[in-house]
Protein backbone atom coordinates (compact mmCIF):
# COMPACT_ATOMS: atom_id res chain seq x y z
CA UNK A 1 0.00 0.00 0.00
CA UNK A 2 2.65 2.55 0.84
CA UNK A 3 4.21 2.08 -3.02
CA UNK A 4 0.67 3.05 -3.91
CA UNK A 5 0.85 6.16 -1.87
CA UNK A 6 4.41 6.96 -2.92
CA UNK A 7 3.24 6.82 -6.29
CA UNK A 8 0.12 9.26 -5.82
CA UNK A 9 2.37 11.98 -4.22
CA UNK A 10 4.78 11.17 -7.47
CA UNK A 11 2.60 11.60 -9.81
CA UNK A 12 0.56 14.93 -8.39
CA UNK A 13 4.41 16.62 -8.48
CA UNK A 14 5.78 15.53 -11.83
CA UNK A 15 2.21 16.32 -12.93
CA UNK A 16 2.62 19.94 -11.06
CA UNK A 17 6.27 20.47 -12.44
CA UNK A 18 5.21 19.18 -16.47
CA UNK A 19 1.92 21.94 -16.58
CA UNK A 20 3.60 24.72 -15.06
CA UNK A 21 6.93 24.64 -17.38
CA UNK A 22 4.62 24.45 -20.30
CA UNK A 23 2.92 27.25 -19.29
CA UNK A 24 6.32 28.95 -18.15
CA UNK A 25 6.90 28.11 -21.79
CA UNK A 26 4.74 30.12 -23.35
CA UNK A 27 6.24 32.93 -22.01
CA UNK A 28 9.27 32.86 -24.94
CA UNK A 29 9.23 35.12 -27.19
CA UNK A 30 6.83 37.52 -25.48
CA UNK A 31 8.13 38.71 -22.22
CA UNK A 32 7.66 42.14 -21.12
CA UNK A 33 11.61 42.66 -21.04
CA UNK A 34 14.49 40.39 -22.81
CA UNK A 35 15.26 39.48 -19.24
CA UNK A 36 11.90 38.11 -18.59
CA UNK A 37 11.78 36.30 -21.14
CA UNK A 38 15.03 34.55 -20.39
CA UNK A 39 13.92 34.27 -16.69
CA UNK A 40 10.18 32.55 -17.41
CA UNK A 41 12.25 30.54 -20.83
CA UNK A 42 15.12 29.16 -17.81
CA UNK A 43 12.05 28.19 -15.07
CA UNK A 44 10.01 26.58 -17.56
CA UNK A 45 13.37 24.54 -18.80
CA UNK A 46 13.87 23.65 -14.76
CA UNK A 47 10.29 22.59 -13.90
CA UNK A 48 10.25 20.32 -17.07
CA UNK A 49 13.51 18.96 -16.00
CA UNK A 50 12.22 18.27 -13.12
CA UNK A 51 9.15 16.11 -13.93
CA UNK A 52 10.92 14.74 -16.32
CA UNK A 53 13.30 13.50 -12.56
CA UNK A 54 10.21 12.40 -11.15
CA UNK A 55 8.41 10.56 -13.89
CA UNK A 56 11.36 8.35 -13.79
CA UNK A 57 10.80 7.54 -10.43
CA UNK A 58 7.54 6.25 -11.59
CA UNK A 59 8.89 4.07 -14.22
CA UNK A 60 11.17 2.76 -11.68
CA UNK A 61 7.86 1.68 -9.56
CA UNK A 62 6.34 -0.19 -12.71
CA UNK A 63 4.65 2.93 -14.29
CA UNK A 64 5.12 3.45 -18.01
CA UNK A 65 7.90 4.76 -20.01
CA UNK A 66 8.50 9.35 -18.85
CA UNK A 67 6.97 10.04 -22.29
CA UNK A 68 3.91 7.77 -22.14
CA UNK A 69 3.07 8.84 -19.24
CA UNK A 70 3.75 12.83 -20.16
CA UNK A 71 1.93 13.25 -23.45
CA UNK A 72 -0.19 10.07 -23.92
CA UNK A 73 -2.33 10.74 -21.31
CA UNK A 74 -5.98 12.46 -20.61
CA UNK A 75 -6.91 15.08 -18.81
CA UNK A 76 -8.78 13.12 -16.24
CA UNK A 77 -5.68 11.10 -15.44
CA UNK A 78 -3.82 13.76 -14.53
CA UNK A 79 -2.77 14.73 -10.95
CA UNK A 80 -1.69 18.52 -11.16
CA UNK A 81 -3.28 21.26 -9.26
CA UNK A 82 -5.68 23.27 -11.26
CA UNK A 83 -3.52 27.01 -10.57
CA UNK A 84 -1.05 25.70 -12.54
CA UNK A 85 -3.19 24.33 -15.70
CA UNK A 86 -5.04 28.60 -15.67
CA UNK A 87 -3.65 30.35 -18.93
CA UNK A 88 -1.02 33.17 -18.51
CA UNK A 89 -3.36 35.77 -18.53
CA UNK A 90 -0.95 39.18 -17.95
CA UNK A 91 2.63 39.22 -17.27
CA UNK A 92 0.86 40.31 -13.69
CA UNK A 93 -0.98 36.96 -13.26
CA UNK A 94 1.93 34.62 -14.35
CA UNK A 95 4.27 36.46 -11.97
CA UNK A 96 1.73 36.53 -9.11
CA UNK A 97 1.78 32.28 -10.14
CA UNK A 98 5.21 32.00 -9.74
CA UNK A 99 5.53 33.70 -6.40
CA UNK A 100 2.82 31.17 -5.09
CA UNK A 101 3.83 28.25 -6.42
CA UNK A 102 7.46 27.74 -6.31
CA UNK A 103 7.26 29.16 -2.16
CA UNK A 104 5.28 26.11 -2.20
CA UNK A 105 7.75 23.60 -4.20
CA UNK A 106 10.65 24.77 -2.21
CA UNK A 107 9.13 23.71 1.26
CA UNK A 108 7.70 20.83 -0.45
CA UNK A 109 11.42 19.85 -1.78
CA UNK A 110 13.07 20.90 1.26
CA UNK A 111 10.62 18.77 2.98
CA UNK A 112 11.14 15.89 0.70
CA UNK A 113 15.05 16.08 0.88
CA UNK A 114 14.30 14.44 4.42
CA UNK A 115 11.92 11.36 3.33
CA UNK A 116 12.25 8.28 4.37
CA UNK A 117 11.56 7.08 0.66
CA UNK A 118 15.51 7.38 -0.38
CA UNK A 119 14.80 7.97 -4.26
CA UNK A 120 12.77 10.45 -4.02
CA UNK A 121 14.64 12.25 -1.09
CA UNK A 122 17.91 12.36 -3.05
CA UNK A 123 15.74 14.04 -5.95
CA UNK A 124 14.30 16.58 -4.16
CA UNK A 125 17.92 17.19 -2.49
CA UNK A 126 19.63 17.18 -5.70
CA UNK A 127 16.93 19.84 -7.16
CA UNK A 128 16.03 21.97 -3.76
CA UNK A 129 18.86 24.70 -5.05
CA UNK A 130 17.49 25.48 -8.34
CA UNK A 131 14.16 25.72 -6.95
CA UNK A 132 15.33 28.44 -4.04
CA UNK A 133 16.55 30.53 -7.24
CA UNK A 134 12.72 30.34 -8.74
CA UNK A 135 11.79 31.90 -5.32
CA UNK A 136 14.64 34.80 -5.24
CA UNK A 137 13.37 35.81 -9.12
CA UNK A 138 9.84 35.47 -7.62
CA UNK A 139 10.66 37.74 -4.13
CA UNK A 140 12.30 40.51 -6.04
CA UNK A 141 9.65 41.59 -8.77
CA UNK A 142 6.90 40.88 -5.84
CA UNK A 143 8.87 43.56 -3.68
CA UNK A 144 9.96 45.50 -6.13
CA UNK A 145 6.59 46.07 -8.56
CA UNK A 146 4.37 45.69 -5.07
CA UNK A 147 6.35 48.75 -3.84
CA UNK A 148 5.82 50.38 -7.38
CA UNK A 149 3.25 52.68 -9.04
CA UNK A 150 -0.50 52.47 -8.35
CA UNK A 151 -1.52 50.26 -11.80
CA UNK A 152 1.49 47.92 -10.45
CA UNK A 153 0.04 47.06 -7.32
CA UNK A 154 -3.31 47.19 -8.32
CA UNK A 155 -2.60 44.43 -11.36
CA UNK A 156 -0.69 42.71 -8.91
CA UNK A 157 -3.58 42.34 -5.60
CA UNK A 158 -6.33 41.74 -8.32
CA UNK A 159 -3.84 38.77 -9.64
CA UNK A 160 -3.24 37.72 -5.77
CA UNK A 161 -7.01 37.53 -5.28
CA UNK A 162 -8.43 35.82 -7.94
CA UNK A 163 -5.13 32.95 -7.66
CA UNK A 164 -5.50 32.37 -4.07
CA UNK A 165 -8.38 30.05 -3.89
CA UNK A 166 -6.34 28.00 -6.99
CA UNK A 167 -3.05 28.52 -4.78
CA UNK A 168 -4.79 26.78 -1.73
CA UNK A 169 -5.43 23.81 -4.39
CA UNK A 170 -1.58 23.14 -4.35
CA UNK A 171 -2.20 21.68 -0.76
CA UNK A 172 -5.16 19.22 -1.09
CA UNK A 173 -4.70 16.37 1.03
CA UNK A 174 -3.65 12.56 -0.62
CA UNK A 175 -6.11 10.09 0.23
CA UNK A 176 -3.13 8.22 1.41
CA UNK A 177 -2.19 11.07 3.45
CA UNK A 178 -1.89 9.61 6.90
CA UNK A 179 -0.11 7.00 5.66
CA UNK A 180 2.44 8.99 4.01
CA UNK A 181 2.59 10.86 7.44
CA UNK A 182 3.19 7.76 9.84
CA UNK A 183 5.57 6.00 7.04
CA UNK A 184 8.07 8.94 7.19
CA UNK A 185 7.82 9.89 3.28
CA UNK A 186 6.94 13.89 4.63
CA UNK A 187 5.06 15.55 6.97
CA UNK A 188 1.83 15.93 4.71
CA UNK A 189 0.12 19.21 2.97
CA UNK A 190 -1.24 20.70 5.87
CA UNK A 191 2.36 21.59 7.56
CA UNK A 192 3.56 22.93 4.00
CA UNK A 193 0.42 24.94 3.55
CA UNK A 194 1.12 26.43 6.95
CA UNK A 195 5.12 26.93 6.21
CA UNK A 196 3.48 28.40 3.20
CA UNK A 197 1.60 30.81 4.42
CA UNK A 198 4.14 32.27 6.80
CA UNK A 199 7.01 32.96 4.27
CA UNK A 200 4.10 34.41 1.38
CA UNK A 201 2.91 36.73 4.46
CA UNK A 202 6.32 37.57 5.00
CA UNK A 203 7.26 39.12 1.61
CA UNK A 204 3.68 40.59 0.84
CA UNK A 205 4.09 42.33 4.33
CA UNK A 206 7.30 44.45 2.34
CA UNK A 207 4.79 46.08 -0.07
CA UNK A 208 1.35 47.38 -0.34
CA UNK A 209 0.15 44.08 -1.51
CA UNK A 210 -2.30 42.22 1.22
CA UNK A 211 -3.05 38.90 1.67
CA UNK A 212 -6.90 38.19 0.77
CA UNK A 213 -8.64 37.04 3.58
CA UNK A 214 -8.02 33.08 3.48
CA UNK A 215 -11.41 32.96 5.86
CA UNK A 216 -13.67 33.79 2.55
CA UNK A 217 -12.30 31.65 0.25
CA UNK A 218 -13.20 28.41 -0.90
CA UNK A 219 -9.88 26.66 -1.85
CA UNK A 220 -10.33 25.00 -5.60
CA UNK A 221 -9.60 21.39 -4.82
CA UNK A 222 -9.93 18.09 -7.50
CA UNK A 223 -7.33 18.65 -9.51
CA UNK A 224 -5.42 15.52 -8.04
CA UNK A 225 -8.13 13.30 -9.45
CA UNK A 226 -8.69 14.30 -11.97
CA UNK A 227 -11.49 17.51 -12.19
CA UNK A 228 -9.77 19.56 -13.90
CA UNK A 229 -10.52 23.13 -16.21
CA UNK A 230 -11.14 23.19 -19.86
CA UNK A 231 -7.93 24.74 -20.09
CA UNK A 232 -5.91 21.60 -19.24
CA UNK A 233 -6.67 19.12 -22.30
CA UNK A 234 -6.17 21.59 -24.89
CA UNK A 235 -2.92 21.99 -23.77
CA UNK A 236 -2.36 18.59 -23.40
CA UNK A 237 -2.97 18.07 -26.76
CA UNK A 238 -0.67 20.96 -28.21
CA UNK A 239 1.89 19.27 -25.75
CA UNK A 240 1.49 15.81 -27.65
CA UNK A 241 1.30 17.11 -31.11
CA UNK A 242 5.11 16.53 -31.62
CA UNK A 243 5.10 13.02 -30.16
CA UNK A 244 1.48 11.60 -31.70
CA UNK A 245 3.31 13.20 -35.60
CA UNK A 246 6.44 10.76 -34.67
CA UNK A 247 6.44 8.43 -31.60
CA UNK A 248 10.01 7.75 -31.64
CA UNK A 249 10.82 11.56 -30.40
CA UNK A 250 12.87 11.83 -27.57
CA UNK A 251 12.80 14.47 -24.99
Amino acid sequence: MIEEAIKDLLYKIADDQLILGHRNSEWTGLGPILEEDIAFSSMAQDKIGHSLAFYTLLHDLGEPEQDTIAFSRQATQFHNSQFTELPNGEFDFSLIRHFLYDHAESIRFEMLSNSSYKPIAKVATKLKGEIKYHVLHANTWIRNLGSSTEEAITRLQNSLNSLMPYALGLFEPSVYEQELIKSGVYKGEAVIQEEWLSKVQQVLSATALTMPDLASLTPMVGGRYGTHTRHLQPLLNEMAEVIKIDPTAEW
